[in-house]
């Protein structure tokens, strides 16, 4: 139990240091309020509309595969990082890494999930 009580001491200084420093902006920060500042914000555009309307299937599909393809190029660092060791071999599982990504994304293409008519 002992290897855990810096862990502890950590946790414990930096959750008091965050509730000080909350209270300190709530007590010494200015208050100034006005209709402005407490309108609703929608990336600079004024809300029209309730915020419980629903969105098309579409954004959804798109930020889904947003994610899907942007984790799959992470995986090209590592393997950027160790080319030179890797050699042939790590190359060749690349390009059948990447005409995996390729296929995926021409499949998406086919079935027309990125179009927005």
């Amino acid at each position: 139990m002992e290897p855990y009580i810096p862990i502890f001491l950590m946790l414990v200084i930096s959750t008091a240091l965050a509730i000080i420093l909350l209270k300190l902006q709530q007590s010494l920060g200015p208050k100034n309020p006005n209709k402005e500042k407490l309108s609703t914000y929608e990336s600079g555009m004024e809300p029209i509309r309730s915020a419980h309307e629903r969105f098309s299937i579409k954004y959804y599909m798109v930020a889904v595969l947003f994610i899907l393809f942007d984790i799959e190029v992470i995986f090209f660092y590592p393997w950027a990082v160790n080319f030179k060791m890797l050699g042939l071999f790590g190359f060749v599982e690349m390009l059948v890494f990447i005409g995996i990504l390729f296929i995926g994304y021409f499949y998406v293409l086919h079935k027309g999930a990125l179009k927005w008519d």
